[in-house]
């Protein structure tokens, strides 16, 4: 679990799609917000959601930096919301 959000907390990502990200994530609804991305009828653990996002975001990421036609910065800015609001939810469970 650590393992996971130390990956997040060391993205470098440009500031504005982080700020978009942050503002997002405080709507966050997991049910009907992770979905979009991971299409399993039960939803998994918050760590494995959020490896499963760090891996899709890492690609969209890419198509960011090498300029591609595919790029979709909505795409993105979504799921960096969802990586955010599965950490909120991980650190969450953790302090419990």
């Amino acid at each position: 679990m650590q393992d996971t959000l130390a990956k997040l907390e060391q993205l470098n990502r440009p500031r504005l799609l982080i700020r978009a990200a942050k503002a997002g994530a405080t709507e966050y609804a997991r049910d009907q917000d992770l979905r979009r991305h991971i299409s399993h009828h039960s939803l998994p653990q918050y760590s494995e959601a959020l490896s499963y996002l760090y891996e899709l975001e890492n690609t969209v990421d890419q198509q960011r930096r090498n300029g591609s036609a595919a790029y979709s910065i909505v795409k993105h800015v979504d799921l960096l919301i969802a990586m955010l609001g599965e950490a909120q939810l991980l650190r969450a469970t953790q302090s419990l």
